[in-house]
């Protein structure tokens, strides 16, 4: 996969919107309603929450990474599934950048900060919350910020029921054994995005960095499959970059030019070819060009 060079100055301001589906599955459970997928219950429109995308972003930097023979030392993943405990990390980046720390752990250690941000991808981009153990590294504010992607169209959560005949102890006679398994026949999600360059020379994010961040959108649901949610598939990545790092036109009225709608002869839509999607890029504003990533 190929990310154009002009989308991946720090310096720069970019806005961007994310279109995928699914299709027979669950794209993100909801705990509160025995995990059926998440919707708003006005609307019926299918949410994914920002952190169900930044986890799959975390987990594909984390396999290059490892790839790479990487360790938590040169550009590691913070906030893991498992492993080494938050807190734990944030005592040994502490100690490591500064060896009077422990004469006043409580007080934020500006240079545990910095330490943190040069040692974690996830921090430098999404920021987080580093004052949890005994030594407070403060808080970061990630230059990267993605809002909850919503479903195009209301879906329609279904929990079908599974069966297994297979025993699990021994001894035990063969019976049939219900369970759950909640999905979307299909639904068509739009998220957007936001890249500060201002927070992004705080936390002292790189060309590489940015690089890395968009092949992971690229290939956040090829290397995320799981039963549960069912097909995944990316539809489509808008960029909009300003010249101006303060911005050149409102994102607002940029992401107005992307238009998704569901073709006027299909009622249930059941895949991506029953809608049409409409990007202009004429004329657009001083100091803005348009990247389609996926064209």
């Amino acid at each position: 996969m190929k990310v154009p060079k002009e989308i991946c100055d720090p310096g720069k301001r970019y806005d961007f919107l994310l279109l995928f589906d699914v299709s027979d599955g669950n794209p993100n459970g909801d705990p509160d309603a025995g995990n059926l997928p998440r919707l708003d219950p006005e609307t019926m429109q299918g949410i994914v929450t920002d952190v169900c995308l930044k986890r799959k972003i975390r987990n594909y930097v984390d396999m290059v990474h490892q790839s790479e023979g990487k360790t938590d030392n040169d550009n590691g993943i913070f906030v893991r599934d498992s492993g080494v405990a938050l807190n734990t990390k944030l005592r040994e980046a502490a100690l490591a950048a500064d060896t009077e720390v422990e004469k006043n752990k409580k007080k934020e250690n500006k240079k545990g900060r910095e330490e943190m941000c040069k040692r974690y991808y996830d921090v430098r981009m999404f920021g987080g919350v580093l004052s949890t153990g005994d030594y407070n590294c403060g808080q970061v504010r990630g230059p990267m910020q993605l809002t909850f992607s919503r479903s195009v169209d209301p879906i329609v959560p279904s929990d079908i029921a599974i069966t297994r005949v297979a025993i699990t102890k021994e001894g035990e006679q063969n019976e049939t054994e219900i369970g759950r398994k909640a999905q979307v026949p299909y639904g068509l999600y739009l998220g957007k995005g936001f890249f500060s360059p201002m927070l992004a020379k705080d936390t002292g994010v790189s060309e590489a960095d940015l690089r890395l961040f968009w092949l992971a959108v690229l290939g956040m649901f090829e290397n995320d499959r799981s039963a549960s949610r069912g097909y995944m598939e990316l539809r489509g990545v808008y960029v909009f970059r300003h010249d101006n790092a303060l911005g050149s036109a409102p994102s607002g009225k940029l992401f107005e030019r992307v238009h998704v709608k569901r073709n006027e002869d299909v009622e249930a839509p059941r895949k991506f070819e029953e809608y049409a999607v409409v990007c202009n890029g004429d004329a657009l504003p001083e100091g803005i060009t348009l990247h389609s990533l996926l064209d």
